[in-house]
């Protein structure tokens, strides 16, 4: 089952724990080649590949010979800072032998919480991925503050699987599983397989991090799991102690599966039409209006009147030439911008506005069509 998932998936997550990567104070490169042999697979099933890894803070401690578990913050930034370059370096190199370009991108609370950054890491991922490379993300620990972090590695990858609308996250960690109790103390534990649902009962059973290296114990997981979950995604909670812990999963290895039960499309939409208030509207022409039907982008050249004041990433209505609802979607302009470019070609925007933007007012990934709008449309 968690197998026939992993297949499937056309964007896949994979998020690495400190304690798979970090052996005596430096990086595994035998197991890290091994998981490269497995993400080198997955390309070739033609999925997209983004890694959440987390590392730096012990290989910068190691580096300059401190004591992590003695750290103040601003030191814990220091480190961090230092050990980012190993991380990155060390991902390069095992990725480079099988032929897979990287790119190190680093996030901070803000980045996956704020609607303008979020539309501008979605869409550099976005860029990333259409050229073949794979993204290797990390929380930017050198900025981020003590109250606005995560804090580990689990819900951040949680929330850039959904940011990206990925099918599936493997969190590979030192554990191969959720159990009904703790399986060190309790001889009586059993393995879950299957959840379908984050309620009380499967909270009950998370423990506290028992790792040395790691931040995230089983709660952190489960937050990560219930996050995934709504966005639409998947998420196998695995064993990466192993090498190539991704064809193990393939070939039946133990782990459990967090069922989705919407697609990240699906997921995304009901959040767009259900859960974000609206700041302004974007009256369109009919040739804009059957492109929108027929699936397409709200281009610029389409829009003939701008309504209310709204920043980029907002959530705006768009209306028909006779001022009926017809979708929902976010402004990839804000309100001034909008104004300055609506009714002309993409092509003229850079000349318009003196930078290089999306060629869509509302890109089609980002709206939901008003589907009574749609059925009253077609009986006239």
């Amino acid at each position: 089952m968690i197998g026939a998932h992993l297949q499937k998936a056309e964007t896949l997550v994979v998020k690495i724990g400190s304690s798979l990567l970090i052996e005596d104070g430096r990086l595994n490169a035998p197991w890290l080649a091994s998981l490269a042999d497995d993400l080198a697979a997955a390309r070739q099933r033609g999925q997209q590949v983004i890694i959440v890894t987390s590392g730096a803070v012990a290989l910068g401690s190691q580096a300059l010979k401190l004591d992590r578990s003695q750290l103040t913050l601003e030191q814990s930034q220091a480190v961090a800072a230092a050990g980012q370059i190993d991380l990155a370096n060390g991902w390069k190199q095992a990725l480079a032998a099988v032929g897979c370009p990287v790119a190190q991108i680093l996030l901070t609370f803000r980045d996956t919480e704020q609607r303008r950054q979020y539309l501008n890491a979605r869409s550099t991922l976005q860029s990333l991925l259409s050229l073949g490379v794979i993204p290797i993300i990390n929380e930017n620990d050198t900025v981020a503050t003590q109250e606005l972090r995560y804090g580990d590695n689990d819900r951040l990858a949680a929330r850039v699987a959904g940011m990206i609308s990925a099918d599936c996250l493997v969190l590979l960690s030192d554990v191969d599983g959720l159990y009904t109790a703790a399986p060190e103390t309790d001889p009586n534990a059993t393995p879950i397989a299957l959840v379908e649902k984050i309620d009380e009962d499967i909270l009950a059973m998370a423990g506290g991090s028992g790792s040395q290296f790691g931040s995230g114990g089983m709660v952190t997981k489960l937050e990560a799991a219930r996050i995934c979950m709504q966005a639409g995604c998947h998420m196998v909670l695995a064993d990466g102690r192993i090498k190539r812990p991704l064809a193990a999963l393939l070939d039946g290895a133990q782990a459990t599966l967090f069922l989705a039960h919407e697609k990240p499309r699906t997921a995304r939409q009901n959040w767009i039409s259900g859960s974000l208030e609206t700041k302004g509207s974007l009256r369109i022409d009919a040739g804009a209006q059957a492109a929108l039907e027929a699936g397409n982008s709200l281009l610029p050249i389409g829009v003939a009147a701008i309504e209310g004041s709204f920043e980029r990433g907002d959530c705006v209505t768009i209306l028909g030439p006779d001022g009926a609802d017809l979708a929902r979607g976010l402004t990839a302009y804000a309100s001034r911008d909008a104004t300055l470019i609506m009714g002309q070609p993409s092509s003229a925007i850079a000349d318009l506005l003196g930078f290089h933007g999306r060629a869509e007012m509302v890109h089609r990934d980002d709206m939901v069509i008003n589907q009574t709008s749609t059925e009253e449309t077609k009986a006239k």
